[in-house]
């Protein structure tokens, strides 16, 4: 069975997790990259990171500056931080109340398929909240885990965006929980517009323990990708 480093980093800034991501992700290519130059045949390491960030908002490397609804000076005057990244997907938030999973996975040692990985996502999270009583869904064209999905009162639980190089991945899900919902009215959420974005707290009327969602999802994960979660 694979091994799967977790590590929860708990609330930082944004900068700091994108640091450390392309850190692991670095050394996993490295790995590699030996392996075929010399021969060798080295295991590479797999993460999976638990984080919760500060405000702010990160544009995919695709994404439409318009989507932001907020000058610099606006953004300053609220405390909201702003990236332009390297993953795909628009405009999205993170802020406390938000449980934000990055996968550093090694496909090669699962699967090459980017479409079926981001499907394994969704499905993480769609039995996660199903625990909940929460019916979770794929929308046709959008990533991400919606409710209601083809009907007018779609709204989006969960966001996702990811990145792979040398099919080692980086970024990855954003379940909304206990998130305050109004910063997603100074953006057009992952550029979709007329669609709402919702909270479990929300579905539910009641704040939501993260430390148990949180176990949900990494037994969900295991068992998608048949994979043992080892702490570091």
């Amino acid at each position: 069975m694979r091994k799967i480093i977790f590590q929860d980093l708990g609330l930082i800034a944004y900068q700091e997790s994108w640091n450390y991501q392309t850190k692991l992700l670095e050394e996993t290519i490295q790995v590699k990259f030996d392996n075929r130059k010399n021969g060798s045949k080295n295991a590479t390491k797999n993460h999976f990171l638990f984080v919760e960030h500060l405000p702010v908002y990160t544009l995919g490397k695709s994404g439409d500056f318009d989507n932001l609804l907020l000058n610099k000076k606006q953004l300053e005057e609220k405390s909201i931080a702003f990236y332009k990244i390297n993953r795909g997907g628009d405009i999205t938030f993170h802020g406390p109340g938000q449980i934000v999973g990055y996968p550093i996975l090694d496909l090669e040692s699962f699967f090459t398929d980017i479409h079926k990985y981001l499907r394994f996502l969704e499905e993480v999270i769609i039995l996660t909240i199903a625990e909940y009583g929460l019916v979770g869904k794929r929308s046709k064209g959008e990533t991400g885990v919606w409710l209601d999905a083809g009907t007018p009162f779609a709204r989006k639980i969960c966001a996702f965006g990811v990145r792979a190089s040398r099919w080692v991945t980086m970024h990855g899900l954003a379940l909304n929980v206990n998130v305050n919902l109004g910063y997603f009215d100074h953006i057009i959420p992952c550029g979709i517009r007329g669609k709402a974005v919702t909270s479990m707290q929300a579905e539910l009327g009641e704040e939501i323990p993260l430390e148990k969602v949180k176990e949900k999802i990494k037994k969900h994960f295991c068992k998608l990708f048949d994979a043992e979660i080892v702490n570091s």
